[in-house]
């Protein structure tokens, strides 16, 4: 049986996004992610895009609210950004709340290029330290 896994941000545009994504690519044999936020919006197209080039294809997600999954059970809940983390309860769907921030991308000001390579550095922070924090579980 596969454990369940949601990931929290504030809009569910970006970071919890690329964090399904990439559990659901890497550890998709042990782990079934989901991700939602404290509000909609929609899934920011350099997330899609650097997900892109990693072979992950998130192009068919959308944003989605932390409602969604009342009454679920999940064995992780991972905030990903402060503002999530404070406004989540300790507990959702069985699971402690842990917290692992990263920055915004979407935050990022400057020239495409600049924007791209912020959002491909928070990309690469999640992988590596959702991977730490999966094999400490085991």
């Amino acid at each position: 049986m596969k454990k369940r896994v949601l990931f929290l941000c504030t809009s569910n545009s970006c970071r919890s996004q690329m964090a399904e994504g990439i559990t659901n690519y890497f550890w998709g044999n042990k782990l079934e992610a989901y991700s939602a936020g404290t509000q909609a919006s929609s899934v920011h197209p350099m997330a899609i895009d650097v997900m892109k080039e990693m072979g992950i294809d998130i192009s068919k997600h959308r944003s989605k609210i932390i409602s969604e999954y009342d009454g679920q059970h999940f064995d992780y809940v991972i905030t990903l950004c402060g503002s999530a983390d404070e406004i989540c309860p300790l507990y959702i769907g069985g699971a402690k709340k842990t917290h692992i921030g990263f920055d915004d991308p979407a935050q990022t000001i400057g020239a495409k290029e600049d924007i791209l390579r912020e959002f491909r550095r928070v990309r690469d922070e999640i992988k590596l330290n959702l991977n730490n924090f999966f094999q400490s579980q085991n």
